[in-house]
């Protein structure tokens, strides 16, 4: 899939009253924007047209605007966070996201963010978490079977989201975590495992043949440069502390 466009939300001054799992500290918000701005240049680069919305007070975490909906070609899948406090971030992105795409809104009666859902080609894998429901990937599976998509559930029994510890890297390869090798919806990929200490470096994004990683993850990043394509390393240090990554901060279409 060739990327063209990307959405994405200026952090707030409140970043740090979000929620995290993390207790690596407080982010600071001038250098969590900085971190941000730094993200949406390597974009810029990667020659994707990107529409930045202003920040969002109110919700402290509504920079990672992923979780909110599930971009594809034929679609634009509007979702219910699994989180209460980040369900009202979904008004301000529906409107801008169906200017590119039909979308189909998620029901009350379901959860889902979209760090949870992993798209390869025609298959999606959707991490069955605290914030991802059964309910909701049944309504997220009948809304994109019609299109020819497969759709896998995947229990994730550590880490925020799916993609917090499986990503794909290209090349029919998947960055994956050492807890997640013998898992048989990953059976027919290459994969490359992490060391536990770096598993917050499998939140690595693949756009358009070149690989944006976290900098600091010495062992990853040797395991992905055997693929032999472009890597981008770049700081994400206070985007962790806030349990996001570079996946989390930005809609790809």
């Amino acid at each position: 899939m060739y990327f063209t466009h990307a959405i994405t939300r200026l952090p707030a001054d409140s970043v740090a009253s979000g929620l995290t799992t993390s207790n690596i500290g407080a982010p600071d918000a001038e250098l969590t924007r900085q971190q941000f701005r730094n993200y949406v240049d390597i974009l810029l680069g990667l020659g994707l047209t990107v529409t930045t919305l202003p920040a969002e007070p109110d919700y402290p975490d509504s920079h990672f605007v992923e979780d909110t909906a599930v971009m594809m070609p034929e679609l634009a899948i509007i979702t219910h966070p699994g989180a209460p406090s980040r369900r009202g971030e979904v008004e301000t992105i529906a409107p801008v996201v169906s200017r590119f795409r039909h979308t189909v809104r998620m029901s009350s009666n379901a959860h889902m963010d979209g760090g949870d859902v992993l798209m390869i080609d025609k298959q999606f894998f959707i991490g069955l978490t605290s914030r991802t429901d059964e309910a909701g990937i049944r309504e997220f599976a009948a809304a994109v079977e019609k299109f020819g998509y497969s759709v896998t559930a995947i229990e994730v029994g550590a880490g925020l989201h799916l993609k917090s510890i499986v990503n794909y890297v290209g090349r029919n390869t998947v960055i994956l975590s050492e807890d997640s090798v013998d898992h048989p919806a990953f059976r027919g990929f290459n994969q490359i495992v992490l060391a536990k200490e770096e598993e917050y470096a499998g939140n690595t994004l693949w756009i358009n043949d070149t690989l944006i990683t976290p900098s600091g993850y010495p062992d990853t990043l040797k395991k992905l440069k055997t693929l032999g394509l472009p890597i981008i390393e770049t700081d994400t240090s206070e985007i962790r502390k806030m349990d996001g990554g570079l996946t989390c901060m930005s809609l790809r279409f």
